[in-house]
């Protein structure tokens, strides 16, 4: 078979324009194997297994083929997230500062989302939406994982969103939905739903979804739009209709280790470099006018945060001052957990909330449970050493033995990385791994 008829008729002579005499070397990267790549947690070292450093991506490096890192322990504790190296150059140009208020608009499965949150380092607030539910509930396990206490994850349309909260974000990432040509390589099975009008039927959707993020970013701020496609009517060509419907925004030049400078809109091409196809766009919304005022302190009502009861409140810090290192202050109850929500999260009455800040735990009665999120998010006091092969029991669900001695909550390690939760008593370390994942 020749390397035309391996892709969907029409493709590579709408590609042939962009590439010129560069179009052999494209073709014959397809018969490489796609780069894989892992971002690790800010502070964790890099694998043993991991070779070259991802220049654009802060912690993000290469793998072998081969790994199984997705399998191993420390990946469901959130020590790091496997992600494709191309995917990473969007959140890098976009790059928050701690403090900010940022919006991920299309955000499933969490890839771009959890880089963010390093960017943040849990300071100011982070917003991840995901239309579809189901991949809005992977979006928020992936927040849970990767030990993000600064995220709200919501699940609408975005025109649904612009209305609420005008003007009211530093920065914005929209990984808008597009045709997928740069992942031909990557998912191979993909090729099959490419059509000739497939670009142009996303661009129409890919300005809708950029107007109504538009409308959510406040003056002076920074908007990322990216695609994992390679065509111009759904990159440059959104771009150019976006700019002429919005002059108050303009494209602004960025840099970026290993891909070089733009004066605003990079493609990243396979056979160029160590990763799938990928666009990145950066704008700034140069209007008048001023943003949406900050507030500060704890969340106002009708953000689905009830206040608590003072038993309730004395329960859970009583709890939190014995058992986690770090200051942490409930301000509130969520689908029945007592959370810490962000102290500038935005008016969350009538929005489909998922996840709000971190969870920290139930109220029983008279005792406090702590929550899966609040043991991968935070330093415990009371750390259970473990090596491999019982962290993989623990995973499991296995009861494990305990010293006679040991009484109370307890957090399982491996390598400095909290797994959960567990309770001793009578010799016995009681397992309190959610149920839903265990392998």
């Amino acid at each position: 078979m020749s390397e035309q008829n391996m892709f969907p008729a029409g493709w590579i002579e709408q590609l042939a324009p962009l590439l010129g005499a560069s179009l052999p070397d494209f073709l014959h990267s397809y018969e490489d194997s796609p780069a894989r790549g892992i971002r690790m947690r800010p502070g964790r070292a890099p694998l043993d297994e991991c070779t070259d450093p991802i220049p654009w991506a802060k912690d993000g490096f290469y793998l072998p083929l081969d790994s199984l890192a997705g399998a191993m322990p420390a990946h469901e504790a959130g020590a790091y997230y496997l992600q494709e190296p191309s995917a990473m150059a969007a959140a890098a140009a976009l790059a928050p500062h701690p403090g900010e208020k940022v919006l991920d608009l299309c955000a499933a499965p969490g890839g771009k989302s959890t880089q963010l949150a390093a960017y943040l380092k849990g300071e100011g607030l982070l917003v991840c939406n995901e239309p579809v539910p189901s991949r809005a509930q992977i979006l928020a396990r992936n927040i849970e994982r990767m030990g993000v206490k600064n995220a709200v994850v919501v699940n609408h349309l975005p025109e649904e969103l612009s209305p609420r909260w005008p003007r009211f974000f530093d920065k914005i990432l929209v990984d808008a939905p597009c045709s997928g040509e740069g992942m031909f390589r990557r998912h191979p099975e993909t090729r099959n739903e490419w059509q000739i009008t497939s670009p142009a039927g996303c661009a129409q959707r890919q300005l809708q979804i950029l107007s109504h993020a538009a409308q959510m970013l406040r003056p002076g701020g920074t908007m990322a739009y990216s695609t994992c496609t390679f065509n111009t009517r759904e990159n440059e060509g959104v771009m150019e209709e976006f700019l002429r419907r919005h002059p108050d925004f303009s494209l602004k030049p960025f840099s970026l280790p290993g891909l070089g400078e733009c004066q605003g809109m990079m493609r990243l091409w396979p056979h160029k470099i160590r990763g799938e196809g990928h666009f990145v766009a950066l704008l700034v919304h140069n209007g008048e006018g001023a943003a949406a005022p900050r507030k500060k302190g704890k969340p106002q009502k009708g953000q689905n945060a009830p206040a608590l009861s003072k038993q309730e409140m004395q329960l859970a810090s009583a709890f939190l001052q014995d058992q986690i290192q770090e200051s942490l202050f409930p301000t509130g109850m969520f689908a029945g957990r007592v959370i810490m929500a962000p102290a500038e999260a935005p008016d969350l009455s009538g929005i489909k909330v998922l996840r709000l800040g971190l969870h920290l735990g139930e109220i029983r009665g008279k005792i406090f449970v702590p929550d899966h999120a609040l043991a991968l998010a935070c330093t415990p006091k009371n750390p259970w050493m473990m090596d491999e092969n019982a962290a993989r029991a623990y995973q499991k669900g296995e009861m494990l033995p305990a010293p006679d001695s040991c009484r109370g909550w307890y957090v399982p390690t491996l390598d400095g990385l909290s797994l959960g939760w567990a309770k001793a008593s009578d010799g016995q370390m009681k397992n309190h791994y959610p149920k839903g994942l265990r392998k």
